[in-house]
């Protein structure tokens, strides 16, 4: 296992996902199961999407081990979606790096938008109690 190793983070709603990258043959492990093997079909696509754009040249040359906790089924699919983006644009240098920005910013930087807290007076973090006069 010499030679490179990249370590990434990304996150997407309450969903955190850390990956370790390393020279390899093209392998990609999400929670140790293969990638390729994630239930639902529209997970699995959006897992892959970053490999599919960057193409094999580069993406056959990874393994990467990926842990995501937290969030729900898409959320976790999205963290995982950029921490695969950043792994591989680390490994392709600067022509993969140019080639996921042209196709999404999203798959290069972690989504920083966060549910907004409940307050006092009120069923959810905006909606006030209704008022029966007037």
């Amino acid at each position: 296992m010499s030679g490179k190793i990249v370590v990434a983070t990304g996150k997407r709603k309450t969903a955190v996902a850390r990956a370790v990258g390393y020279g390899g043959n093209g392998k990609v492990f999400v929670n140790d199961i293969p990638a390729e093997l994630m239930t639902p079909e529209v997970v699995k696509l959006k897992v892959m999407e970053p490999i599919a754009i960057v193409g094999t040249d580069v993406a056959d040359k990874v393994d990467i081990h990926i842990r995501v906790q937290g969030g729900g089924i898409m959320g976790q699919a999205e963290a995982t979606r950029v921490v695969i983006s950043n792994v591989l644009s680390e490994f392709g240098g600067e022509g993969a790096h140019k080639r996921l920005l042209a196709y999404d910013r999203r798959m290069l930087v972690s989504d920083a938008r966060r549910t907004e807290p409940k307050k006092f007076g009120g069923h959810s973090a905006r909606r006030r109690k209704q008022k029966s006069y007037r």
